[in-house]
């Protein structure tokens, strides 16, 4: 399957009831031959008005932050999200909704092929990363799996949320900049 296909299957999809009051799907964005990948749980307002991931503050705070290590949306990340369609006023997503969601995001991840993918937020880093990850304790570690290395952030809207998280994501900042040094990306 290509990207187009997806997107266009993404677009059709009516497999949970999210489908029912979303706007847009907001499938992703970005480079889709990145060796970067950056998956938050789920579009938010602003997400679901422009069909488009992390474009509301929290997504304008994410690009200050990969501006400051050279990472552009559209030149070196792809960045999507585990559910596709708004949750009702921004509530996590359920498990069913991302078991839904699941296989689009499956096919992005083998289309994208990434060598690092970043998860944003404690949903994504439960899903992707292991059920039981701890975001406060584990934020910026490092663990590869089938030859992809993973990390989770603070997700931006809880930098925003609590200013006191900044250092330590621009700590984890600082760390993928090592190890795209380190992989020569």
């Amino acid at each position: 399957m290509d990207f187009e296909t997806l997107r266009k299957n993404c677009l059709d999809c009516r497999k949970c009831g999210l489908c029912e009051t979303r706007t847009n799907v907001v499938f992703g964005t970005g480079n889709p031959h990145a060796e970067i990948m950056f998956i938050g749980e789920g579009p938010g307002q602003r997400e679901d008005e422009q069909g488009l991931p992390f474009v509301g503050r929290s997504g304008q705070l994410l690009d200050q932050y990969l501006s400051a290590i050279h990472l552009s949306r559209e030149k070196n990340i792809f960045i999507t999200n585990i559910v596709k369609c708004r949750p009702p006023q921004n509530r996590d997503p359920l498990e069913t909704e991302q078991e839904a969601c699941w296989p689009f995001l499956e096919a992005q991840i083998q289309l994208v092929q990434p060598k690092i993918l970043v998860c944003l937020g404690r949903i994504a880093a439960q899903k992707l990363i292991r059920p039981d990850y701890r975001i406060t304790r584990e934020h910026g570690r490092w663990e590869q799996r089938d030859g992809v290395w993973m990390t989770a952030f603070y997700h931006p809207s809880a930098l925003l949320r609590d200013v006191s998280k900044r250092p330590d994501t621009f700590s984890d900042l600082l760390s993928l900049r090592e190890k795209l040094k380190e992989l020569e990306i």
